[in-house]
């Protein structure tokens, strides 16, 4: 299977090369940021031993169209993609949350509300619901950024700004951002006869000191999304949502007893099981943005994305 799941590159002018769970991110220059989304697969915050077919040139596809449809709202970092599995944008200091926001329990919400528990990153949750249950309001649950390999925390708003991970004017603007890109991101999800369930973004800061979004947006990797068609007729019958996200990975994993808790070891993935997976995104895209999914030339991912990058860095 023809995948990216590690890249080595060497570009003009670069400074520095950051790993995350999926993503690759090049500095060149301080000034710039090239993104090569690979095919990685990262669940309970493990990366999988096997990448995905197409996965990264869906994410990195669907987070672009996204960041063109709210950047009236909110500016953002993207400058280009010249490749599939590539985008380019300034240089921002992260800030060291992600803004984690929820429409509905489900999820991670809906495993800490079965244990007993009402609050969520210091935000109360009603008395009375069940999974899957729309929430009054939005709820902003963030978490900390975790370093590869650990577990992303739930703090509250108060300890962000008592430990002084962001001030609170900044925190405020985030706040702020965070709900408009989900109204927006609902809207564009109901348009597409979707419900948009919960998602999380990331900010960052430009050397002129502007807040921008950085990083994915309403991919199936940051987001949940149901099928509006259905919703209220599962719900009554207390059966579960069809989903468009991740979480059809989360709970094949969990149910070969894996959640990236210690001493457990992470299930063998087969060729035939990853192909659902890569054919399971492929129509995530296709639901989500409502365009037919075109597959890139995979014959030598490596060398096209190169060749891409350093026409592009060129200009």
């Amino acid at each position: 299977m023809n995948t990216i799941t590690t890249t080595n590159f060497n570009f003009p002018g670069q400074k520095s090369v950051y790993k995350g769970k999926v993503r690759e991110v090049y500095n060149i220059n301080g000034d710039v940021l090239v993104m090569v989304a690979t095919d990685r697969l990262s669940a309970f915050d493990v990366v999988m031993p096997k990448g995905i077919p197409y996965k990264g040139q869906i994410l990195n596809q669907i987070a672009t169209k996204m960041m063109k449809a709210t950047e009236d709202l909110v500016p953002n970092w993207l400058m280009a993609t010249p490749d599939p599995n590539v985008a380019v944008g300034h240089l921002c200091e992260p800030f060291k949350v992600e803004m984690v926001i929820r429409g509905y329990m489900s999820g991670h919400a809906a495993r800490e509300y079965k244990v007993g528990k009402r609050s969520l990153c210091g935000v109360a949750m009603p008395e009375g619901m069940k999974e899957n249950d729309k929430f009054p309001q939005p709820i902003i649950t963030p978490a900390t950024k975790a370093q590869m390999g650990d577990h992303d925390e739930d703090i509250s708003r108060e300890d962000i700004l008592k430990r002084g991970i962001v001030s609170e004017a900044d925190y405020v603007v985030l706040e702020d951002y965070t709900r408009k890109l989900f109204q927006r991101g609902s809207e564009i999800a109901a348009s597409r006869g979707l419900i948009l369930v919960d998602t999380k973004y990331e900010f960052g800061k430009t050397k002129e000191g502007k807040i921008v979004l950085i990083d994915e947006i309403h991919t199936p990797d940051s987001s949940r999304y149901f099928y509006a068609d259905g919703y209220e007729a599962l719900q009554a019958k207390d059966e579960p949502q069809k989903q468009l996200s991740k979480e059809f990975v989360r709970q094949w994993l969990i149910a070969n007893n894996f959640q990236g808790l210690k001493g457990q070891t992470v299930p063998v993935m087969s060729d035939e099981y990853i192909t659902t997976v890569s054919d399971r995104y492929i129509e995530l895209y296709e639901n989500i943005t409502g365009d037919t999914f075109v597959k890139a030339d995979v014959s030598n991912i490596q060398a096209r994305i190169e060749a891409n990058v350093l026409a592009y860095l060129k200009q």
